[in-house]
C-alpha cells in the first residue's frame, strides 16, 4: 500500500516537473520569436530616416505623408504592449505603403539610386518582419495551447502563465494603397 502511494506520488512530482519544464521552455520561445520581430522592426525602423530623407527632395509639397511616417515610427517607439506595438507596426506600414506609392507618383524619384536600394531594402526588411511574424504566432499558438489543455491548464494557472496576444493586422492594412 505504502509503496503504490510512493510510486504514485513521485509520478505526480515527475508530471508537474515535466509540465512546468514544458512551459518554462514554450515561454522562452515566445520571448526569443518577440525579439525577433523586434529585432527586423528596428532594422526597418533605422531605414526609415534615410528614406524619408530622400524622398522630401523629390516630393517636398508631400509633407503630409512623410510627417505621417515619423509619427508612426515614433507611436511604436513608446509603445509597450504586444498590442500597441502590433497597433503602431501596422500604421507604420500603411503609412511605408503611401511613401512607395509617392515613387510611382514621381518618376525621377522612382529612378533615384538611393529611393531604389531603400526600397529594396525595405521590402527585404519587410519579407522578414513578415517571417517573424508568422513564427511568433505559431509560438503563440503553442503556448496558448499548452497552457489551454487539461490537466496543463491547472497547473499554469498555479504558476502565473496567462494567454498571449497574437501579432495580428488592422482590415485596413489588408487593403491597396490609395
Amino acid at each position: 500500500m505504502w509503496i503504490a502511494l510512493i510510486v504514485i506520488v513521485v509520478l505526480l512530482i515527475v508530471w508537474i516537473i515535466g509540465v512546468y519544464n514544458n512551459l518554462v521552455s514554450l515561454k522562452m520561445r515566445l520571448k526569443n520569436a518577440w525579439a525577433q520581430i523586434d529585432t527586423q522592426l528596428k532594422r526597418r525602423f533605422d531605414l526609415i530616416p534615410n528614406l524619408v530623407e530622400t524622398v522630401k527632395g523629390y516630393a517636398a509639397h508631400e509633407q503630409g505623408t512623410l510627417e505621417k511616417v515619423i509619427a508612426a515610427r515614433n507611436t511604436y517607439a513608446s509603445a509597450t504592449s504586444v498590442e500597441d506595438k502590433a497597433k503602431a507596426n501596422n500604421e507604420l506600414t500603411s503609412t511605408l505603403k503611401s511613401i512607395f506609392a509617392l515613387g510611382e507618383a514621381y518618376p525621377e524619384l522612382k529612378a533615384n539610386e538611393n529611393f531604389l536600394a531603400l526600397q529594396t531594402e525595405l521590402t527585404g526588411t519587410e519579407d522578414k518582419v513578415a517571417y517573424s511574424r508568422q513564427f511568433y504566432n505559431d509560438t503563440v499558438q503553442m503556448y496558448n495551447t499548452a497552457i489551454m489543455k487539461f490537466p496543463n491548464n491547472i497547473l499554469a494557472g498555479m504558476f502565473g502563465y496567462k494567454e498571449e496576444p497574437f501579432f495580428t493586422i488592422d482590415d485596413a492594412e489588408k487593403e491597396p494603397v490609395k
